[in-house]
């Protein structure tokens, strides 16, 4: 019997001992609780002026500023071939010669009877002037004289079709052509393109129509060359907005001095619309919730919410003391963006 009550006494005890240390415990969090939360070390950084391009994205395809598929105009066997792909040749120079034999003796025929032509001519004018002759035969020697020499100037142009000259400067393309094959005519030889400056042509949202001017600076980046930026500047504007994609066909010209680009190659355009001065902050100090886009201003050290209107968004070329590591997800671009407020931050303070 003493050995129950032992127990239930010992419950007892451990019953009252419980609820002790929980009423302590209680007590203890909410006197922690009642107090201050303890300050946090943040970093900061003053807004800084800066110069912000408004630009537009874009892609396109690029095409030569002259462009010429080359072809024979007659028949004949090649006796002189300079087509050299890749080369790149002077305007005039010689880029195929056919034979040319037959039509340098049709020439010659054609210049002798033009001599004897004006040899006849002469001569009647001399007669007619004592009127040894008609009127109308020396007219009719004249004619004669007039049709010598159409006819020259269509042999000369027939020689000429046995060669093909390079009516611009530019690269030479593939051919197929060897020396002494038989082709006929419209046979096409190679291509020539002028490669110095490129046309970019790409469209921009019609909302821009406004704000795109000619001359506007235009930069280029090809995927072949990733670390290399080429520039240029806005030439043409389309006449008409595309009514399926609501966007105004432009051209620019992109310089090409190496002859890295090519004709055909893709190419992302970002034309600069206008470059102005702004207030910005690094990206990692823009929170957004919802529709809501705002920063924490420091003053008396104490961080205060406030709303802000973002501006653009760019990447930049070099590290500065406003820049930040980059954030996950930021596809590695640094944040430009408006900010109105300014004030002196203090290096830790509290959430209000």
């Amino acid at each position: 019997m003493w050995k129950q009550w032992l127990i239930a006494l010992v419950l007892v005890a451990v019953a009252v001992g419980g609820a002790f240390v929980y009423q302590n415990l209680d007590d203890g969090d909410a006197a922690q609780g009642g107090g201050e939360r303890p300050a946090s070390a943040v970093n900061t950084m003053l807004p800084q002026m800066d110069r912000v391009r408004d630009v537009v994205n874009a892609v396109g395809s690029l095409k030569a500023l002259n462009a010429v598929e080359l072809t024979t105009e007659v028949s004949g066997r090649v006796v002189e071939l300079n087509l050299e792909t890749g080369r790149r040749v002077e305007q005039g120079a010689v880029l195929l010669r056919l034979d040319d034999r037959q039509a340098r003796a049709d020439l010659q025929v054609i210049e002798a009877q033009l001599a004897d032509a004006r040899r006849q001519f002469e001569r009647a004018q001399r007669l007619r002037s004592n009127n040894s002759i008609s009127q109308s035969q020396v007219d009719e020697l004249r004619t004669a004289v007039d049709v010598a020499e159409a006819q020259r100037q269509s042999a000369r142009v027939r020689l000429e079709n046995h060669r093909i000259e390079a009516p611009f400067a530019g690269v030479v393309g593939l051919s197929d052509i060897s020396v002494g094959a038989y082709i006929t005519a419209g046979t096409s030889v190679t291509t020539l393109d002028a490669t110095d400056r490129m046309e970019l042509g790409f469209s921009i949202p019609e909302r821009f129509l406004g704000q795109v001017s000619l001359g506007q600076q235009v930069r280029g980046a090809s995927p072949a060359y990733p670390d290399q930026t080429f520039s240029g500047q806005l030439v043409e504007l389309g006449s008409r907005i595309s009514e399926l994609s609501r966007s105004l066909p432009v051209r620019a010209l992109i310089d090409n001095p190496d002859g890295l680009l090519r004709p055909g190659q893709f190419m992302s355009a970002t034309l600069t619309l206008r470059e102005r001065q702004a207030l910005v902050i690094p990206e990692q100090a823009v929170m957004i919730r919802g529709d809501e886009q705002y920063v924490f201003v420091a003053e008396d050290g104490v961080a205060r919410r406030v709303s802000v209107n973002l501006g653009s968004r760019m990447p930049v070329t070099r590290p500065s003391p406003r820049t930040v590591l980059f954030r996950p997800g930021s596809r590695n671009r640094w944040s430009f963006l408006t900010f109105p407020s300014s004030g002196r931050y203090s290096q830790r303070f509290s959430a209000s």
